[in-house]
């Protein structure tokens, strides 16, 4: 079969096969464009997920004739004004996004530069262009794309429900607009307006809460970090404040928004003594830097990028992670308890906001059963609390403590405690369990990982890639407690292991090391390893639910808390506490 070129417009649509993978793409190439432009609103409008038109209004600079005629050609921008790659300060660059989409849809764009008389206007159905003609466009752009992949019916077959592309519409501007705070966002759909986001000038935090709510507003905690010239900023939630997948983390390069391993696995890291593996945290997290030292070029879609030195960027990234939970992590987050507030408040509150009667008794009240002055009711008679410790015999430092003085054991779980303020309820369990891990790790680190010698040295054999990374990180490996030494071409031999992890299969516990070396290029594999046997014998050698504790034993646990670092959540991301103010208090009994 004889070779010959291709169609141009078979070109272009293979083309736009890499850029513009489903509606969100189009959009978000649209929306880049537009703050590119200088635009302080944009304006998006979508109907059938996108399938059925997008349409992108901003009142950026515009377009004049030749610029117009030039958009929606391939590979001319006007992003790279000298050429240089290497120094790419734009969102959009690569000259593809308007021939893409035009490619695969029919694209109208009428647009009109600064200080013009008149607009102009061209169309492109299904890759073929027409003609300039003049429009009465005011300002700035309007791009509308319909009919999307209708000539590429095998894409539009692929192509998930209406709601799933609307849905990951959404989830593409507000990753833009959260960036953007100086920018107006706006985002309709079929059903009616979506969101509005009204700008917010220099004021990132604000608009990171338009997105992400009040809730997160409350369980936060500011990032502010730099390691040789680059800068770290952003919020970052309580380790209880977490969610069931990695979808609300938020992280941008240079104002980009990015999807990277890199970062995805930064957060884990930072986390990972604070949260269970099926948990994930919520961050908006935003690195600047030098535009030469990241290589954004490395993915079509723009969605993944390449440092330089990602040592650096991942180990300012958690540090800075974890010294921020470390300073805030003794909070505990108020989420489960606001919310029940704000519904009884609200429900039950206000129906009974009136005001008792003076001199009320219930002896005089009409619906008192006869004999209940008397003596009380037995279904009312719970007992007494698991323990009891009296208000005026706790210490007086104990009840100016954050975390106050003990008044009650309940259930033989949950322990009461009166601050200066409000209330406390501890789960004595996760409490104990993070106060035992701490404890566990922080032996570790003095005393050195404790190893033990096998009777008998086992033998490992392993491919070549995982030969290559076990043989840098040999010191690193003892350190842990895991001494290996090479035996020959493609085999290990492992002289000891950690004794913490008592009897193992030493080459699964090998192999699984080697594959980490070769994912993250370092011996942190082991020591994660090594916290996760810690986490669970603190989980098994804590103080159980079920266990009576007394009025002494309950205080000494609020005191060890308070001392605690990441006291205010167990090892699997619970908890371990919640606050009720006395003002919270209050209002549930309409009192405010």
């Amino acid at each position: 079969m004889p070779i010959r070129r291709l169609d141009p417009i078979l070109v272009d649509r293979i083309a736009a096969g890499e850029v513009v993978e489903r509606p969100a793409s189009a959009v978000k190439e649209l929306v880049e464009n537009a703050l590119d432009a200088g635009a302080t609103r944009i304006d998006v409008a979508i109907e059938a997920g996108g399938k059925r038109l997008i349409r992108v209004i901003d009142d950026g600079c515009g377009m004049d004739e030749r610029d117009l005629a030039l958009a929606i050609e391939r590979h001319a921008t006007s992003k790279i004004p000298d050429g240089d790659l290497t120094n790419i300060a734009t969102l959009g660059f690569r000259g593809e996004a308007l021939p893409s989409i035009a490619a695969v849809a029919d694209l109208l764009i009428e647009t009109r530069a600064a200080g013009a008389p008149h607009g102009f206007a061209i169309r492109v159905e299904a890759g073929e262009k027409r003609g300039l003609t003049p429009s009465n466009w005011p300002r700035g752009a309007k791009i509308e794309a319909r009919a999307l992949f209708s000539a590429t019916p095998a894409r539009l077959k692929f192509l998930k429900t209406e709601r799933s592309e609307t849905s990951a519409i959404v989830d593409v501007v507000k990753r833009l607009a959260m960036a953007n705070p100086q920018v107006r966002f706006a985002l309709s759909a079929d059903s009616g307006a979506l969101f509005d986001y009204a700008a917010c000038g220099a004021d990132q935090a604000r608009r990171i809460f338009q997105i992400l709510g009040d809730e997160f507003a409350a369980n936060a905690f500011q990032l502010d970090a730099a390691r040789e010239g680059v800068c770290l900023f952003g919020l970052a939630g309580l380790p209880t404040y977490s969610r069931g997948n990695a979808q609300m983390q938020y992280v941008y390069v240079n104002g980009r928004p990015v999807r990277d391993k890199l970062f995805a696995g930064a957060i884990r890291a930072a986390y990972l003594d604070f949260l269970s593996s099926d948990r994930h945290p919520v961050a908006a997290l935003f690195i600047d830097c030098d535009p030469r030292i990241v290589d954004v070029n490395v993915h079509p879609a723009k969605a993944e990028v390449r440092f330089a030195d990602p040592g650096l960027v991942r180990g300012l990234v958690v540090g800075a992670l974890k010294q921020a939970l470390g300073d805030k992590s003794r909070r505990s987050a108020d989420t489960g308890a606001r919310a029940a507030i704000d519904v009884l408040a609200r429900d039950n509150g206000a129906k009974y906001r009136a005001p008792a009667p003076a001199n009320w008794s219930v002896a005089r009240s009409p619906y008192a059963p006869s004999g209940f002055e008397d003596s009380p009711q037995a279904a009312f008679d719970a007992g007494a609390p698991m323990a009891d410790a009296r208000a005026h015999e706790a210490p007086a430092h104990e009840a100016e403590s954050p975390l106050g003085a003990a008044r009650a054991q309940l259930h033989e779980t949950y322990i009461i405690a009166q601050t200066r303020d409000g209330l406390v309820i501890v789960d004595q369990h996760a409490a104990h369990e993070r106060i035992v891990y701490e404890k566990l790790k922080r032996q570790r680190e003095e005393n050195g990982v404790a190893r033990q010698m096998l009777l008998i040295p086992a033998v490992i054999e392993l491919d070549d890639a995982r030969m290559a990374a076990l043989a840098p990180a040999l010191e690193e490996l003892t350190a842990l407690g895991l001494t290996l030494e090479p035996f020959g071409p493609g085999a290990m031999l492992v002289r000891e292991t950690p004794a913490l992890l008592g009897d193992i299969d030493c080459a699964r516990l090998v192999e699984n090391i080697a594959d980490l070396l070769a994912e993250e290029g370092d011996a942190r594999g082991l020591s994660r390893r090594l916290d996760h046997v810690l986490a669970t014998c603190a989980c098994h050698h804590s103080v159980r639910a079920g266990r009576r504790l007394s009025a002494p034993e309950m205080n000494a646990l609020l005191r060890e808390m308070e001392a605690t670092p990441g006291a205010g959540q167990c090892n699997h991301g619970r908890p371990t506490y919640i606050e009720l103010k006395l003002a919270d208090i209050e209002k549930l009994f309409g009192r405010r």
